[in-house]
């Protein structure tokens, strides 16, 4: 099936492109019952849009949703939730002359091998822009682990060869990710940072960065122990997003450095009498199946691809030419990545939440007693 669905319990389709009338987003799988207006959506979506601050693209898109089914008097009903978002800031003229021609490290080229047709406005499906319904249905999916005690945060972990100081990513707080434009918790690297970023846009070039993800109050017992595994369904979901070019999981590629007795995590009983590990190199999953302990992971982001520098590239006829792509880009990704990265994590664990839930053991039927127990 093409590929516009996400999710097995919990199910988000996308439709639409970045110059065209706006985005469509229908969650299927949202239980009923919980409160829900534009207003909970905003946050997020405040977070992953263009135009915050002066390190990214300047887009002015007020990204507000309308609510169109789902909803019955301000709770979900259990239908599926459609969202409707329209694009009202589009210059498409800005792209008029990649019309013919292939932008380096973007999709173009791909598109025209796969259906030989492709909206070459912004990028048209293959646009970042796609994640703006991804956040929305992110949002519901946190809304609902909150329910029952789970959190998500994600930072700006490094910019370039700058790297934040972070001792635990599970004790990052949303106001400290917040407390600056390119989202990272560590004061002295996000100055370095910024300065940076603002340099390589005088330069009309752009840097890469990572994002370190952390879920807190994950259960033990999520996730599937083969094809389905929750560390496997992470990184789907996280390599999905655009210009995700790595993903790794609790110690991640340092592990190829390590000897087993260094990195296994012994197994130890808590205070409160629950069976836990001293450490956590395993990065809250096991065999693919979460443990208790924070799961974190970490991605890689590569530099933004549209430049207004001039590169060299082909026509659609082969013909060498160059381009220099106008338009409003991000110097660096990371920060509008923040968001979506979160998004993309609280939508796998909602999903896998519903999943375990039909999984449980039923009551035993005792004949004996009369009945279930």
């Amino acid at each position: 099936m093409p590929g516009n669905t996400f999710g097995e319990r919990f199910r988000v389709t996308t439709a639409g492109v970045s110059h065209g009338p706006g985005y469509l987003c229908i969650i299927d799988g949202c239980p009923a019952g919980l409160p829900l207006t534009v207003a909970d959506l905003l946050p997020d979506l405040r977070r992953r849009r263009p135009g915050q601050s002066t390190i990214v693209s300047q887009r002015d898109e007020e990204d507000v949703p309308e609510i169109w089914s789902g909803v019955f008097e301000g709770l979900t009903d259990g239908t599926p939730i459609g969202l409707l978002f329209h694009n009202r800031d589009a210059r498409s003229q800005d792209y008029e002359e990649i019309k013919e021609k292939y932008r380096p490290g973007h999709a173009d080229f791909s598109f025209d091998a796969k259906y030989g047709i492709r909206d070459y406005r912004g990028g048209g499906r293959s646009s970042a822009r796609e994640t703006l319904c991804r956040v929305a249905a992110g949002a519901i999916a946190k809304k609902l682990l909150a329910r029952i005690g789970i959190s998500i945060v994600g930072y700006t972990s490094q910019v370039g060869e700058i790297a934040a100081q972070i001792e635990d990513p599970a004790t990052v707080t949303l106001d400290q990710v917040e407390a600056n434009a390119v989202r990272c918790p560590d004061p002295a690297a996000a100055a370095a940072m910024i300065e940076r970023i603002e340099e390589v846009r005088k330069q009309q070039d752009s840097i890469g960065g990572c994002c370190t993800l952390a879920a807190v109050g994950v259960p033990a017992g999520w996730g599937e122990p083969v094809f389905d595994k929750l560390k496997a369904d992470l990184a789907k979901g996280l390599l999905s997003l655009p210009a995700v070019t790595g993903f790794e999981y609790g110690s991640g590629f340092a592990a190829a450095l390590a000897r087993g007795s260094q990195h296994n995590d012994p197994f130890i009983r808590s205070e409160a009498g629950a069976i836990t590990t001293s450490s956590n190199r395993h990065g809250g999953m096991l065999g693919g199946i979460s443990t208790g302990l924070p799961i974190v992971c970490r991605v890689a982001i590569k530099p933004a691809s549209s430049l207004p520098q001039p590169q060299p590239t082909v026509t659609r006829a082969g013909e060498p030419t160059t381009i220099a792509t106008r338009g409003r880009h991000d110097p660096c990704l990371v920060p509008r990545f923040v968001p979506m990265g979160e998004a993309m994590m609280a939508l796998v664990l909602v999903d896998h939440a519903l999943r375990h839930q039909a999984q449980t053991l039923w009551p035993h039927h005792d004949a004996s007693s009369g009945g279930a127990r």
